[in-house]
């Protein structure tokens, strides 16, 4: 029985041989397995990649956003209950 991360690797290859196909499709080009399958592979980490970046800058987002809400909730109760 493979190991974690034979697994892993081996799921990879598949899911970007799926992917480099359906690519080449969308895109419209004639490329051979092993290219097809590369493009896939190496589609695949990019994209994973930008995900997790744009996942980050979001996550950034609304930690600021809720960084903002938080100060008025406090100036707001600031203002009700302890400014005259």
């Amino acid at each position: 029985m493979p190991h974690i991360e034979g697994m892993s690797v081996v799921l990879l290859v598949i899911i970007g041989a799926a992917a480099g196909f359906l690519a080449t499709r969308l895109m419209d080009v004639q490329t051979s397995v092993p290219v097809t399958v590369a493009i896939g592979v190496l589609g695949a980490l990019v994209g994973s990649l930008l995900l997790r970046l744009v996942l980050a800058m979001t996550g950034m987002a609304f930690g600021f956003l809720g960084a903002v809400l938080g100060a008025i909730a406090l100036i707001w109760l600031w203002q009700r209950f302890f400014h005259n």
